[in-house]
């Protein structure tokens, strides 16, 4: 059994070694190597899909990197799943349409505005999601297998 002023060292030397261990982590994970964005891929045409990613609410159906609703599917590996021509089509595309049974908004997007999206797409695509592309969903894994 620890006497009071043993406890009290106890609690103050494991309070500030675990300060220590989370500033130390801090510091890690914000240092420049550990950036694992792809913010020197950033360019005018990712900037614009963007935007239009947000004027859209594209979020209000989608999901990208785990955030949005999950109405539609995730999209920030859509381009190695299904293509660019593919998402070029559904965001050009002049009336609704219905992939899986749910009705896509038509956007009727332009030509510059489709490649934009794309190149938005791209950029996400290429950013690294420390293995966390794989699938772990035994619903999910069990389609995959499938196709």
């Amino acid at each position: 059994m620890l006497s009071k002023k043993q406890a009290r060292n106890f609690f103050l030397g494991g309070t500030l070694v675990t300060f220590l261990v989370f500033i130390g982590l801090t510091i890690f994970s914000l240092s420049s190597a550990n950036d694992q964005t792809n913010e020197e891929n950033l360019t005018a045409e990712v900037v614009r899909g963007k935007e239009l990613w947000e004027k859209n609410n594209c979020m209000g159906c989608h999901s990208l990197l785990g955030e949005g609703a999950y109405y539609a599917p995730e999209l920030t590996k859509v381009l190695d799943r299904r293509g660019a021509g593919y998402v070029k089509a559904a965001l050009m595309s002049p009336v609704p349409w219905q992939p899986s049974g749910r009705k896509m908004v038509a956007y009727n997007m332009s030509d510059q505005e489709a490649n934009d999206m794309v190149a938005f797409f791209e950029w996400i695509g290429e950013i690294d999601l420390n293995g966390f592309e794989r699938i772990v969903s035994p619903l999910a894994k069990r389609k995959a297998a499938n196709n």
